[in-house]
């Protein structure tokens, strides 16, 4: 009879120390069926201090393009890649010094720190109508990276290819969160002009949908804190399954006390 009693008390113990509550590890929690959530945040990168950014010179005479697509001013550093059009016209990639400019052939030093690349393109066209005829400019930034740590699957650093990421779509990338990632308390760190700012977001909720970091700047830190529980085992030991045996040593010894 103590012997079942103790069984059973045993896999409640287990339980108890195993199992999450759904409020713990659920997304979205707040929202409703076919319920439809307008997009208030928006997000467009602006070019920042070492950044690397690529400009291709085109136009309908390319020997006239020609001169504003060579390397000097260029990052030695960076890599090229051939003009689509078959020109062989090569891509030079710029690296934005501290002073938020590159050095374009012709042109001289251009200030491009805290412009979007809309504003670059309009930029350069204009400095470039006196000497080509209807000039064509691809900007595009070339080190849009952001960084996934903490309690996730697969945490790194990662490259963006289209400028454009969300905090979703970022823990996608990363293999989403462990069970023990604190859905309620993530941190996104975003740095800019040599200030950190820390932005604290709760996945379990849909005003996330509404905040200033939902869609993830280049050079992003996203943190995802670990919970209560995988924090208290990380002091103590960081073998979890150790500590599981530990647990359930100490709960049958107590158990086996209590029903002599």
């Amino acid at each position: 009879m103590h012997s079942n009693k103790l069984l059973l008390l045993l896999a409640l113990s287990i339980g108890v120390f195993s199992c999450k509550t759904p409020t713990d590890i659920i997304y979205f929690q707040d929202t409703e069926n076919l319920e439809e959530i307008a997009a208030t945040s928006s997000f467009t990168p602006v070019f920042k201090v070492d950044d690397m950014v690529g400009i291709l010179v085109s136009a309908t005479d390319m020997d006239a393009a020609r001169p504003f697509n060579l390397m000097q001013g260029a990052s030695s550093s960076g890599d090229s890649s051939s003009d689509s059009s078959g020109s062989g016209i090569s891509e030079p990639t710029y690296l934005i010094g501290e002073d938020g400019t590159i050095d374009f052939p012709v042109l001289g030093k251009l200030k491009i720190s805290g412009l979007t690349r809309l504003q670059v393109k309009s930029l350069i066209k204009e400095k470039l109508k006196i000497y080509i005829k209807d000039p064509i400019i691809n900007v595009r930034l070339k080190n849009f990276k952001i960084t996934v740590i903490g309690e996730v699957n697969s945490p790194g650093s990662y490259m963006i290819p289209n400028e454009r990421i969300t905090i979703i779509e970022a823990l996608g990338l990363a293999g989403d969160m462990t069970i023990m990632g604190r859905r309620t308390n993530m941190m996104v760190i975003r740095e800019n002009e040599g200030v950190n700012t820390y932005h604290k977001v709760d996945l379990t909720s849909k005003a996330i949908f509404e905040s200033p970091v939902y869609y993830l700047a280049q050079n992003d830190v996203l943190y995802v804190e670990p919970n209560d529980t995988r924090a208290k085992s990380s002091k103590k030991n960081p073998n979890i399954l150790g500590i599981a045996i530990s647990i359930i040593g100490v709960g049958l010894s107590v158990l086996s006390i209590i029903l002599r």
